[in-house]
């Protein structure tokens, strides 16, 4: 049996000798100890305090063997003993030494990537607290460990890569490449098939469309256009609510304009709730369309996680986007950064119900086929076959 460890970032720290982790991290090590055949461990960097959407766990209760380092320990060949393949991740730059590592000692490596470089430079340039002088040394940096990465890359036996924009800009670099969608929807999370009959019974009677927004309210990922957004559809009579879920810095700014543009009535802030028990049965029986506003090229699990509840989604033309919708068929995408359009597509949506309705269906049908569960599985089965390649 081929042993596996895990290299990640995820956050970890020790509060009186126990292990607090990240609830999300050890539901993935859980799936991994699960399917995997044979032994299931993993190395992560000590933080000083706890952090959100953390648990305390007994040691007992992790069914993986966890190896805690400091915060400034370099993982090096001692760490590599008594493993045969080593998954870690490819976006963060302190693990690409990990390729001369394992090649020295004799190691199968597969990198996991998710960020692509136009992605990190519009990190730099859309960070408000950067100057200019300090967004021209983030650029020369990443574009030094972006040359790092693609050595690594090379030189890996495998590349997980998740979203297609990864998939594009790094599959050249190694010919063992395989896509994945990353997401939280498990089969036991999809909208049911009553909930989507009653979902497109309301749409094809007419009924306001229900419009919902999830994430960080913050400038990268574009909420300052989700209140203008909902003007240009009132001004073109749509009938229709949009309910925001999240918190962030422009989160006060947004309820302000809500008030002031007199919205109260079709806009609402709904604050942060649990993903299981409170957005999904929402998304799945209280909304038609996830609108989102992200300009970013990463992978954003939420496109299809709101496919996933059975919802259309109408968004920017990121390149991740793009490329989903044009695969799933499961919405529109409109012009970069441009609200009016993003609204007008909107207002397309609400008028072509039959339209609508099918790309409701699409988005579910392809989300069903990239569960939780059929993705994961995927990426060790491909990891499996680069233990059996001699």
């Amino acid at each position: 049996m081929a042993s596996l460890l895990v290299i990640s970032s995820a956050p970890a720290t020790l509060v009186d000798e126990k292990p607090f982790l990240d609830i999300k991290f050890v539901e993935g090590m859980r799936y991994y100890n699960d399917l995997w055949d044979g032994p299931v461990s993993c190395i992560l960097k000590l933080r000083h305090d706890t952090f959100p959407f953390g648990q305390l766990y007994e040691p007992d209760q992790l069914p993986f063997n966890v190896t805690f380092l400091p915060p400034n320990k370099s993982i090096g060949t001692e760490e590599l003993s008594g493993q045969d393949i080593i998954l870690c991740g490819g976006d963060n730059h302190e693990h690409l030494h990990m390729a001369d590592i394992c090649r020295n000692a004799g190691k199968k490596l597969a990198f996991i990537i998710e960020y692509i470089p136009k992605t990190r430079r519009q990190i730099i340039f859309l960070d408000p607290s950067r100057s200019l002088p300090r967004k021209l040394y983030s650029l020369l940096w990443t574009m030094k460990q972006e040359r790092r990465r693609r050595r690594a890359f090379r030189m890996a036996d495998g590349l997980q890569a998740n979203g297609y924009p990864a998939f594009s800009v790094y599959s050249p670099m190694n010919a063992n490449t395989m896509m994945y969608l990353d997401n939280r929807v498990g089969k036991n999370l999809l909208a049911t098939e009553n909930e989507m009959a009653v979902r497109q019974q309301r749409l094809l009677s007419g009924a306001p469309l229900r419009l919902v927004h999830s994430g960080r309210l913050e400038h990268l990922k574009g909420s300052q256009d989700l209140i203008p957004i909902a003007r240009r559809l009132e001004s073109k009579g749509v009938d229709f609510t949009l309910d925001i879920f999240g918190t962030g810095s422009l989160e006060e700014e947004i309820r302000k304009s809500i008030a002031v543009h007199g919205l109260q009535d079709r806009v609402r802030l709904n604050g942060t709730v649990d993903f299981e028990s409170g957005l999904v049965p929402f998304a799945r029986q209280h909304a038609d369309v996830y609108l989102s506003c992200h300009r970013q090229s990463d992978p954003s699990c939420t496109y299809i996680e709101s496919m996933g509840c059975g919802l259309a989604v109408i968004g920017y033309a990121n390149r991740m986007w793009s490329a989903l919708c044009q695969e799933s068929d499961a919405g529109w995408v409109g012009p970069m950064g441009n609200t009016n359009a993003l609204a007008d597509a909107v207002y397309d949506a609400a008028k072509d119900r039959q339209r609508l309705a099918a790309s409701c269906h699409a988005a579910w049908s392809f989300a069903a086929r990239h569960s939780f569960e059929n993705e994961f599985r995927s990426r060790i089965e491909n990891m499996q076959s680069l233990v059996r390649i001699a």
